[in-house]
């Protein structure tokens, strides 16, 4: 009898765990505009069981982490990551001396790089499959990286931005389809989505337009028919996946918007008319203004790109945050994404005080990585927010970012899942 009430009491302390009191001297919690100060977060497991004003005395067994002097606030999320690979001067060669083994490695060194910058969840928006098992690995406690939601695969048309064979010799390149992800008409787009399904995607990307570092001369113009778009919002829809759209192009842009995409990514060259139409729509914005600095700073450096990307990285890269700036004072609806990979993996939170530059307050700029975020990604029940019942992703900062955004780039704690991976 003894042993059995043993048993049944280590059982009890294993699945309530041991409780976690955490003193934040400042906290933001993703709903209120306002910044509360002295307050305490309570975890059990990896939830979040109640928030409380001043700072709460632990108990004899609870677990004391004092943030008492920083900034407390909800995990930050990115929508807009490549964790697959990362900017380099022979990355076009990579492409043909890397094994799919060789990603998959270097992959787990850049989410480890991604959480340990506050991001405790981002959205994967293509490669070449390899981000599918780095999403499980990761569920699976394998891998230390933030939680991944992924496209797997993007969908590119023949020669678009996300046909895998681009600038490839003839005898190389061959005829990729809906299983690679292109396609050229509405019944491969659709197939084209089933597959994605199929892979273990959990949403889905299209290149609508042209893009800047694809081997192709074409940086702009539009890449799938108003049909093609419509099959694959469409189909996407049916199995419960949200669609991103790269684009930087006007046309492009709106077709995508028209056919009823979730977000536009980057947005280079999006009108007045594009803008007025997204907020009709609904759509979000996800500027990626990191990205279009990096680019356009690397393409003066002689042979860092291809000389089909130089031009397209000059002319596209300095304009993304003057867009950002614009659709934002016009009242376009904006999510937190930065191109990670594009420029390196960690410094995703130089993208807050680009968006601050261009005239979005500090709040909305965090909320943009939070609340925001987790609606588009249908997590809102889990992340995005400080409160009882949410999942323990919490992170801080050294100062508070309403005074310096530059903060939010050297992020001190990050707790993910009730997990401390960084105090």
């Amino acid at each position: 009898m003894k042993k059995l009430l043993f048993l049944l009491c280590s059982i009890s302390m294993f699945a309530y765990g041991q409780r976690t009191v955490i003193h934040c001297g400042n906290l933001i919690d993703g709903k209120s505009n306002d910044v509360q100060a002295q307050m305490t977060i309570i975890v059990e497991n990896n939830v979040i069981t109640k928030i409380e004003k001043g700072f709460t005395k632990p108990g004899s067994s609870d677990k004391l982490i004092d943030l008492g002097k920083k900034t407390v606030m909800p995990g930050l999320i990115d929508l807009h990551v490549h964790l697959e690979g990362e900017t380099s001067k022979d990355q076009a060669i990579q492409r043909f001396t890397s094994n799919k083994a060789d990603v998959a490695f270097r992959s787990t060194v850049y989410a480890k790089k991604t959480l340990m910058a506050g991001f405790t969840t981002v959205r994967d928006l293509g490669g070449n499959g390899v981000n599918i098992s780095l999403r499980n690995a990761v569920n699976q406690k394998l891998v230390v990286g933030p939680r991944i939601v992924t496209v797997g695969k993007s969908i590119a048309t023949t020669g678009g931005h996300a046909d895998p064979t681009n600038a490839y010799r003839e005898d190389l390149m061959g005829n990729p389809g809906p299983k690679e992800g292109v396609i050229n008409s509405p019944e491969e787009a659709r197939q084209a989505v089933r597959q994605r399904y199929k892979d273990g995607a959990d949403a889905i990307k299209i290149t609508a337009t042209g893009g800047v570092l694809s081997i192709a001369k074409d940086g702009s113009g539009p890449q799938f028919t108003d049909d093609e778009l419509k099959a694959i919002v469409e189909t996407a829809r049916d199995y419960g996946m949200h669609t991103a759209a790269h684009a930087h192009g006007t046309e492009g842009m709106k077709r995508a918007v028209l056919a009823g995409i979730t977000t536009i990514e980057h947005g280079t060259k999006m009108t007045e008319e594009v803008m007025d139409l997204m907020k009709q729509k609904g759509t979000y914005y996800v500027p990626t203004i990191s990205a279009g600095k990096f680019v356009a700073e690397k393409a003066n450096e002689p042979g860092y790109y291809h000389p089909l990307v130089v031009p397209k990285a000059l002319e596209i890269g300095p304009q993304i945050q003057a867009t950002f700036g614009k659709a934002y004072k016009r009242g376009v609806k904006i999510a937190f994404g930065t191109d990670a990979g594009v420029f390196p993996h960690g410094e995703n939170g130089k993208e807050f005080g680009y968006m601050v530059e261009a005239g979005m307050p500090a709040m909305e700029a965090i909320k943009s990585a939070t609340v925001v975020a987790a609606g588009i990604l249908g997590m809102s029940d889990k992340i995005g927010t400080l409160e009882a019942g949410k999942l323990a992703d919490i992170v801080a900062v050294d100062e508070n970012p309403l005074k310096n955004i530059k903060t939010m780039e050297k992020v001190s704690f990050v707790m993910k899942d009730g997990v401390v991976y960084l105090q």
